[in-house]
C-alpha cells in the first residue's frame, strides 16, 4: 500500500465526512430575551391652557417738559424721583420776552376799550373797530402762549424720571427740562401669536411676575387689542394694564406675563416617557400593547409638574413606557415588570 498516497487522502475524507454530519444537524436558536420595563396607563384631565409672553413695563403716559422757543432756565423746582400733580410748576424761563408781550398786550387792551366806547356811540368806523379788536386778541394770545412756556407745569400727577438742565442753563431745544411719568397705572405691551387671535380678548385678566419681586403675582388687565397682524411677525400687539397703587413697579422693569385663555381635556404623561428624537425636534412615546412596544410620534403641549399634555397622538386608557426606551424599537418584545 502506497502510504503516501493515503496520507494526503485520509485529511480530505475525514473533512468531508464531518461536514455531512453537521448538515444532519438541527441548527438551535437561543430565543431573544424580551425586554423588561415599567409601563404606565395614562389618563385624562381638564388643563388650563396658558400662553407666558415677555415685556417690558412702560409708563401709561410720558410727559416731556419744555418750552416752545429756545430761552435761558431761570430756576428749577423740583428733582428726580418727586412726586408732583397736575398743574405743579417745575421750571421758569427767563421773563423778559413774557414782560414784554404783557405790557403790549395791556396797551391794546386799553386801545380797543378807548374805542369800543367811540364805535358804541358811532364815533368811529366797524373797520377801526375790527383792526383793534383783532389787535388785542392777537397779543392776548401771545402772551397767554408765553406765559404758558415761561412757567412750565406738570400736565399730569406722576413721577419725575429725569431732568437735563439746571438753573441758568441755556434750553435750545431737543433734550427736553423735565421728564415725568404717570405710574399709577403702568402697562405692558406684548406680540402674540395670531393663532391666539380669538382667544385673547379686551377685560381679559392676566397673571404678572417681575424678576425684582420673584414670584409675587400682580394682576393685570388687557385694555387695547390693536386691530392689525404684523405680516412678518404674524402677531399682533396687546396693552395690559396693571393698577400699581403702591408705585412698586417701575418703568423698565422686566415681567413675564401668563394668560388663561380656559380647559381642555388633555391626555397628561410624565415627563420620563417622552422621548426626543436624535436631531430633531420630534418628540415620541412608546405604546405598550399585546406585549411589544410600538413607536408612537406625539404632539406635546405645555409642562405641568412633572407631566406633559399630549396634544395629539395619544389615547387615554393607552399604556406607554417609562423605562428602558433606549432598548426599545418598533416591534420589540417587552416584558411589564412594574405597571402604574
Amino acid at each position: 500500500m502506497n502510504f503516501k498516497t493515503l496520507s494526503g487522502i485520509t485529511p480530505l475524507v475525514i473533512i468531508l465526512l464531518l461536514a455531512s454530519c453537521n448538515n444532519k444537524e438541527k441548527i438551535v436558536e437561543t430565543p431573544q430575551e424580551k425586554v423588561k420595563l415599567e409601563a404606565l396607563k395614562v389618563t385624562s384631565r381638564m388643563v388650563d391652557q396658558l400662553g407666558t409672553f415677555t415685556g417690558t413695563v412702560e409708563a401709561e403716559i410720558v410727559n416731556n417738559i419744555a418750552p416752545q422757543n429756545p430761552m435761558r432756565i431761570k430756576k428749577v423746582y423740583v428733582e428726580v424721583g418727586d412726586h408732583v400733580n397736575a398743574g405743579q410748576k417745575l421750571v421758569e424761563m427767563d421773563a423778559v420776552n413774557l414782560n414784554q408781550t404783557r405790557l403790549q398786550m395791556e396797551n391794546d387792551k386799553t386801545e380797543f376799550e378807548r374805542v369800543n366806547e367811540l364805535y358804541k356811540v358811532g364815533g368811529i368806523s366797524k373797520s377801526t373797530w375790527d383792526a383793534k379788536k383783532l389787535a388785542y386778541e392777537i397779543s392776548k394770545s401771545t402772551y397767554e402762549n408765553l406765559l404758558e412756556n415761561t412757567i412750565l407745569t406738570s400736565p399730569i400727577s406722576g413721577l419725575v424720571t429725569k431732568r437735563n438742565y439746571d438753573n441758568g442753563d441755556m434750553y435750545n431745544g431737543g433734550t427736553p427740562i423735565y421728564i415725568v411719568e404717570q405710574i399709577r397705572p403702568v402697562k405692558l405691551m406684548v406680540n402674540i401669536s395670531e393663532v391666539l387671535l380669538t382667544k385673547v380678548k379686551k377685560g381679559m385678566d392676566v397673571e404678572v411676575k417681575l424678576d425684582v419681586y420673584g414670584n409675587e403675582v400682580f394682576p393685570g388687565t388687557i385694555t387695547l387689542i390693536h386691530p392689525s397682524i404684523d405680516p412678518d411677525t404674524r402677531t399682533f400687539p396687546v396693552e395690559i394694564q396693571i393698577k400699581n397703587a403702591d408705585e412698586r413697579i417701575l418703568p423698565g422693569m422686566f415681567a413675564r406675563i401668563t394668560f388663561n385663555y380656559g380647559s381642555e381635556n388633555r391626555v397628561m404623561v410624565p415627563d420620563r416617557a417622552i422621548v426626543k428624537q436624535t436631531g430633531s425636534s420630534d418628540r415620541y412615546v412608546y405604546v405598550c400593547k399585546d406585549g411589544v412596544s410600538n413607536y408612537r410620534k406625539v404632539t406635546i403641549g405645555q409642562l405641568i409638574g412633572n407631566e406633559y399634555e399630549v396634544i395629539e397622538g395619544l389615547q387615554s386608557g393607552e399604556v406607554v413606557a417609562i423605562s428602558s426606551q433606549n432598548r426599545l424599537n418598533n416591534g420589540t418584545e417587552i416584558e411589564i415588570v412594574k405597571s402604574n
